[in-house]
């Protein structure tokens, strides 16, 4: 594996893009109705639109994911992490995280 800059921002794609899947897949699922009690605070789980927020958020970051060591990609990451809330954005926000770090390395 690559030293420096590959290995963070390698790290960071990989983490943001499990976090965007999660967080389509926990959207989709509170679309039909199944939802998932998770111990991290999403900022748009009390909005009646919550899994289409989040289905939304998931594709922006799996999107993203692919340029993470950009540091406009790196701030959205951050940022639709922060919004999405759970597992899924918490994985976004640190992938957000490191792909930041590797831009400044």
């Amino acid at each position: 594996m690559k030293k420096g800059k590959g290995s963070l921002g390698y790290f960071g794609y990989i983490l943001a893009i499990v976090g965007g899947i999660l967080m389509i897949i926990f959207g989709l699922l509170s679309l039909i109705g199944y939802a998932i009690s998770i111990p991290f605070p999403s900022l748009v789980g009390g909005f009646g639109f919550g899994g289409i927020i989040s289905i939304i958020l998931g594709i922006v970051a799996v999107v993203g994911s692919k340029r993470v060591t950009e540091l406009i990609w790196a701030i959205v990451l951050i940022i639709v992490g922060f919004i999405g809330g759970g597992i899924g954005g918490l994985l976004v926000l640190l992938g957000g995280v490191l792909g930041l770090l590797a831009h400044f390395i």
